[in-house]
């Protein structure tokens, strides 16, 4: 009985001194969404259904993409593109809340940001695999359906066109609020330390396992690179949304000129500035996706400005001929809770 009862408290100790005292598991699992990919990188300290999790999360994303998105012909926002009624029109309220933000921040860029821009993508030829230079006449033909003040906010779940045939593309807003959704997901399942992110905008909460910061990593700006610009250190606890918007992934090059996707509203054409990519930490997944467009489409110049009238955290990068240059808000460089780590790259 004695020698038992040595062996159990070996055998405890040794537990005790390996994998009893072994972090928690991190978890990952992803898949498709919204014409892009997800991941969830998560732990817990308390067990979880991992099966009942994941088709909550599973669940959540269709929704989602019944209800925001523009490529199903079958989504609440494509119905409403759809109608040419004047009349008020259910979208429910998230999609209400969405242009309601999506109106403050085109608002604070003097209208270059704008959701209502749908129809210029096709007229350009984004929609497509070839650019289409429109003559000065297609795009006044277009003007009077376009401009986000041309739609109403009748009631909390319900918009109102002035213009019949005025559209909404939900694409700069809605993968924020899509990575919002999954986060408070995870956080019902009592998860509390997780890295969520949609086609590369995301949101972090508390740590790793071991103790470690999250690390997320901005793309280096350039066409064909697979290089890292910046690592981004998350010290804060608290959850915080990284959102970066680019030109250098969907553009056109004619007659020595290069055309991005990034449209500016006020031009009806694509911007002509050299920033290159926007990243925004904020901590509203929601608005800072809108801002990281909205800025990108004011450029490094214009946008600094904007970002220190409201106190944003942002990250400019422009290039100039091969050179890429950096330029930080205020926020950004007095931010307690992250770290900017330098790559080789630099």
């Amino acid at each position: 009985m004695h020698l038992i009862r040595q062996l159990v408290l070996c055998a405890l100790l040794l537990c005790a001194l390996t994998a009893c005292d072994q972090a928690p598991a991190l978890h990952k699992f992803s898949g498709a969404a919204q014409g892009t990919t997800y991941s969830l990188t998560y732990w817990s300290e308390t067990a979880i259904e991992q099966s009942a999790f994941e088709s909550a999360i599973t669940t959540e994303l269709q929704r989602l993409d019944k209800l925001m998105s523009n490529y199903r012909d079958d989504s609440v926002i494509e119905q409403f593109n759809q109608s040419q009624s004047t009349a008020p029109i259910e979208v429910g309220t998230e999609i209400v809340r969405l242009v309601g933000i999506a109106k403050t921040i085109s608002a604070a860029t003097a209208g270059c940001y704008d959701p209502t821009i749908k129809p210029l993508f096709a007229l350009w030829g984004f929609r497509g695999d070839q650019l289409s230079i429109p003559a000065a006449s297609q795009l006044a033909e277009l003007a009077p359906q376009l401009g986000i003040n041309n739609i109403d906010i009748a009631t909390a779940s319900a918009l109102q066109k002035q213009q019949p045939k005025l559209s909404i593309d939900l694409s700069s807003i809605a993968q924020g609020y899509s990575v919002q959704r999954l986060t408070e997901v995870a956080e019902q399942f009592g998860i509390a330390n997780y890295l969520i992110e949609i086609g590369g905008e995301l949101q972090t909460r508390g740590h790793k396992p071991d103790g470690s910061n999250w690390r997320v990593a901005i793309e280096r700006p350039l066409p064909g690179a697979q290089q890292l610009q910046k690592i981004v250190q998350v010290k804060q606890t608290a959850p915080l949304a990284v959102m970066t918007s680019g030109t250098y992934r969907h553009y056109y090059d004619k007659d020595g000129k290069r055309y991005s996707h990034i449209i500016d509203a006020r031009s009806m054409a694509p911007v002509t500035h050299n920033t290159v990519s926007v990243t925004v930490l904020h901590d509203d997944l929601t608005e800072a996706d809108a801002w990281s467009t909205a800025l990108l489409c004011l450029g490094a110049k214009k946008g600094s400005h904007v970002a220190e009238q409201f106190n944003l955290a942002v990250l400019f990068i422009e290039q100039i001929d091969s050179e890429l240059l950096e330029l930080q808000s205020s926020a950004l460089r007095q931010h307690e809770g992250v770290i900017l780590v330098k790559t080789i790259a630099e």
